[in-house]
């Protein structure tokens, strides 16, 4: 069974916390997913919707992606401290 691409997207960004665009796209393909520009934008576009990854502007031709830290909310964090005691 072959892993989804956005599976194997989203696993390279987050062992490398953040990559660029571009280097993402050759690393991909050196690792024998032969994918288009295009589809990576669909695969990025996608995990930025589920709130997965980030995608920024850092110049002209390139674009900054990383994994979306999710904050700690005030009840897991309570829960947590009471856990410690």
């Amino acid at each position: 069974m072959k892993i989804p691409l956005r599976n194997t997207v989203y696993e390279k960004v987050k062992q490398q916390k953040n990559i660029v665009d571009t280097d993402l796209l050759a690393d991909l393909n050196r690792n024998g997913h032969e994918i288009t520009f295009k589809e990576l934008n669909k695969v990025l576009f996608h995990l930025e919707i589920l709130g997965l990854i980030s995608v920024r502007w850092v110049g002209k031709d390139k674009r900054r992606v990383e994994v979306v830290e999710k904050p700690v909310s005030e009840a897991e964090r309570s829960q947590g401290l009471e856990q410690q005691h």
